[in-house]
């Protein structure tokens, strides 16, 4: 199967969310403000991914249907 952009995507996504997930589990966040912007990045992320996994999905039946 050949590695599309929206692949790329969702594997760069999946790495940030971790990164921010593994920072907030180690107790990186220095105060309560700093706590909130991790969640937020890592909901915006995960946004991202499912729109980007409906995107992806999308084109696959528009080009079945071609």
């Amino acid at each position: 199967m050949t590695t599309t952009v929206y692949d790329v995507l969702i594997q760069k996504h999946g790495e940030e969310i971790s990164s921010a997930t593994e920072h907030l589990v180690s107790g990186g966040a220095k105060d309560y403000a700093e706590y909130r912007e991790v969640v937020g990045r890592i909901r915006g992320l995960r946004i991202a991914t499912e729109t980007t996994k409906d995107l992806s999905r999308s084109q696959m039946e528009d080009d079945d249907v071609e």
